[in-house]
């Protein structure tokens, strides 16, 4: 493990969320600092939940008790010490090793959970007790066969997404109360907005899923254009494939779109959610441009953007966040190549 007992609780928890994911590491930071407090614990609790869900060690059984128990730890009902002892022995070395620290260090972070108001609580424990809950599920019917059909696939991303937009947006409504005038209307894209940015992920990751055993890809789509997901192989592209891809893309294409009409539901003053939303959306648009550009790709490394289209995407983020009228535009000449549904 790395030496990090000198850390306070506060500083340990910056530290690790380097570790754990160099993008929320630079757009949390981007939040008014009590924001950028509780938001980066409720990142780190949703991570320790998909520590325990990607451990190949694991049973489905043993994942859904640990999720269970890790639930309680949030709840305050069950000693962090006692679920980090009993979980860490059991982690494989395909686990990262900032994920191994995070879970040895699960007490650090609850402590700092535990010392937040009491709606910003309510908001963490929420998601993480439906995130577990719900991932615990999905892992039972893990299959390279993908999902039954889109219902199935928007509630996996509800489960690993779609939740977390709704935390996201109950934390800045109790920290403003100008964006919490818009809670209501937030809360009704706030799914969206999460799903937007999984189904990026999921289109993103689909061999390296794969070699781990999943699909979180629909069946129903790709059957209604003939082919098969059991079929699917990276040394052969089916245009037919490609053609499900292209639906799905049109698909994410419409929740990337709610996804702005959420950030433009922000205050203009309020520019450092703006920026950290921002940033994620434009970060999602330029992944989603190369999965359609290149419907053949073989590995997620073919279609990751570079660390100067990130860095692009901030410059050109940061110039118009204030500007509704602005990101409208941006957001047509960023998207108008992709696919967009018919019906």
């Amino acid at each position: 493990m790395l030496m990090t007992s000198h850390l306070t609780d506060e500083a340990y928890q910056s530290y690790i969320l380097q570790g754990v994911s160099r993008t929320f590491a630079l757009t949390i930071p981007q939040l008014p600092p009590d924001l950028c407090k509780v938001v980066s614990n409720g990142y780190l609790l949703c991570r320790i939940a998909d520590t325990i869900e990607d451990e190949p060690q694991l049973t489905p059984a043993q994942k859904r008790l640990f999720s269970q128990q890790f639930t309680q730890v949030v709840a305050g009902k069950l000693a962090a010490e006692t679920f980090s002892q009993t979980l860490f022995p059991r982690l494989s070395e395909k686990t990262l090793a900032a994920e191994r620290d995070l879970i040895v260090n699960t007490p650090r972070v609850i402590r700092l959970t535990h010392g937040f108001n009491v709606s910003q609580r309510a908001a963490l424990y929420r998601c993480v007790r439906i995130m577990a809950e719900g991932m615990a599920d999905f892992q039972q019917n893990n299959t390279l066969a993908g999902l039954k059909d889109l219902a199935e696939m928007n509630r996996y991303c509800y489960y690993v997404a779609g939740v977390v937009g709704e935390m996201l947006t109950d934390l800045f409504c109790d920290y403003s109360p100008y964006i919490a005038q818009n809670q209501t209307a937030l809360q009704a894209l706030a799914i969206s907005f999460g799903q937007a940015l999984q189904m990026t992920n999921i289109l993103k990751d689909i061999w390296e899923d794969r070699q781990r055993g999943a699909c979180w890809l629909p069946r129903e789509i790709f059957t209604q254009v003939g082919f098969n997901l059991q079929n699917l192989s990276p040394t052969h592209y089916d245009p037919a494939f490609g053609e499900g891809l292209a639906e799905l893309i049109s698909i994410t294409y419409t929740h990337l779109h709610t996804a702005l009409r959420y950030i433009l539901l922000i205050p203009s003053h309020e520019i450092g959610i703006r920026r950290f939303c921002l940033w994620a959306l434009g970060m999602a648009i330029l992944t989603l441009r190369r999965i359609n550009q290149r419907r053949d790709f073989r590995q997620g490394r073919q279609v990751k953007i570079s660390r100067r289209s990130v860095k692009a995407t901030i410059l050109v983020s940061n110039l118009f966040t204030r500007s509704d009228i602005s990101l409208r535009a941006l957001f047509y000449l960023l998207t108008r190549a992709l696919p967009r549904k018919t019906g």
